[in-house]
């Protein structure tokens, strides 16, 4: 399915924007690739949510990164503070700056961001926390994922969490067995024409980072170690 540019100015398809905050902060998106303006597949979805939270970044991105489903966020949509009320995946305060940062300083600043599920999962007894993703709304969130990575074609899918990971493996007709045995560990996948790199979700990187015998410069010493061995393998192939 072809991106559409036609939704509202802030709803049209290209790169995140270039300019960075006069403070210093990383540059943050102002554009969203939009796949299917008002999607109604999943309807307790699409009642409690704001915004579709559809991906942003550079559709030439080397990295594809893919979140398990936007946050609550701010309802003031400030810089950073939720893809549920800005429309942008990965904009969140804490995970979007965190692991935007995280791949300017291994050297991909220039990825592409998006979710497995586009839409905020609201937790039925407090709507401004989430809940996880059902199976259900991943697999009909699962062809956007799919056109997304067709169109960005990256040489390796950045998987942050178990979810995520589940949802690209899903695609490959493959099952997840234990997630923190999978992290940092490369899996090719077929269809996708690309390598799937799971990591820790940024939110949760420093509760189990210790579990894999990690000091938090080590991981991300691992990380660039990780990714430019997969980006010259998909090279020289």
């Amino acid at each position: 399915m072809p991106a559409s540019d036609s939704d509202a100015d802030t709803e049209s398809t290209g790169d995140a924007a270039s300019d960075s905050a006069a403070d210093g902060e990383l540059a943050f998106p102002t554009r969203r690739n939009v796949l299917e303006p008002d999607c109604a597949r999943c309807p307790n979805l699409a009642e409690s949510r704001e915004c579709i939270s559809w991906g942003t970044g550079d559709l030439d991105a080397t990295v594809a990164v893919v979140g398990e489903a936007p946050g609550y966020g701010n309802p003031d949509a400030e810089r950073w503070q939720g893809g549920n009320w800005t429309g942008k995946a990965y904009t969140s305060r804490h995970s979007g700056r965190r692991i935007r940062r995280m791949l300017e300083r291994v050297g991909d600043g220039d990825a592409y961001f998006t979710n497995a599920v586009k839409c905020f999962p609201a937790d039925p007894d407090d709507p401004t926390t989430n809940r996880e993703p059902t199976p259900e709304e991943r697999a009909n969130c699962r062809s956007h994922l799919l056109t997304e990575l067709e169109t960005v074609d990256p040489a390796v899918v950045l998987a942050t969490g178990k979810h995520a990971t589940k949802t690209v493996l899903a695609a490959e007709g493959r099952d997840l067995e234990g997630f923190l045995d999978s992290v940092l560990e490369p899996v090719w996948c077929e269809r996708l024409d690309a390598w799937l790199v799971p990591i820790l979700h940024p939110s949760y990187q420093d509760v189990w980072i210790g579990r894999l015998e990690f000091e938090p410069e080590g991981y991300l010493e691992a990380i660039e170690e990780t990714l430019a061995e997969v980006c010259n393998d998909r090279k020289a192939n």
